[in-house]
């Protein structure tokens, strides 16, 4: 999912994959980078949060190529719980979203992005729960890709200042 396979950015460490998929993917200002938490020989997680004590977004991370370089395959967050689309799903417009989430007056923006484009196809949002896990069920439309793949992104944002707060993020093919 980040770096895209086009790109030539390329991370030499798992640390530094999660901090460019959270500056330069989900936006969010001056993260928190936690430390590598080794799943097996070649893939692990990072917790990434907008402040010391802000909600903890989970990296996925894994070691591709033949020039052993660390890519970003996902992204999850306790508080948007995406229950469909799924990992790797054929989706095509309009998009119908269905999770549980606890955010700020419930809201959850949406978007569906394609490869190597900074610009999403579809933005909007859906309404979860505000003080407790709440389900919620949307649909975004979005228009056509130019790419096979994409990512289907769903994040909170401060009430404060607007800043990302966290993030759950899924690859999705175009169909």
């Amino acid at each position: 999912m980040w770096p895209t396979a086009s790109s030539s950015t390329r991370y030499r460490t798992p640390e530094a994959a999660a901090t460019g998929f959270a500056t330069d993917y989900l936006h969010m200002v001056h993260p928190v980078i936690g430390q590598f938490q080794q799943g097996d020989a070649r893939s692990g997680e990072i917790s990434v949060q907008p402040s010391a004590t802000g909600p903890v977004t989970t990296v996925l991370v894994r070691e591709l190529g033949s020039d052993n370089s660390w890519w970003v395959l996902g992204a999850g967050s306790a508080a948007i719980a995406l229950t469909d689309p799924t990992w790797n799903a054929s989706i095509t417009s309009p998009l119908t979203l269905k999770g549980t989430a606890m955010a700020y007056e419930g809201t959850v923006q949406t978007q569906v992005r394609e490869d190597d484009n900074s610009k999403p196809l579809g933005e909007g949002y859906v309404t979860g729960g505000s003080t407790s896990m709440g389900p919620f069920s949307g649909s975004l439309a979005f228009t056509k890709a130019t790419t096979k793949y994409g990512a289907v992104v769903l994040y909170t944002t401060s009430a404060e200042n607007g800043a990302v707060m966290e993030a759950s993020v899924i690859r999705v093919r175009f169909g």
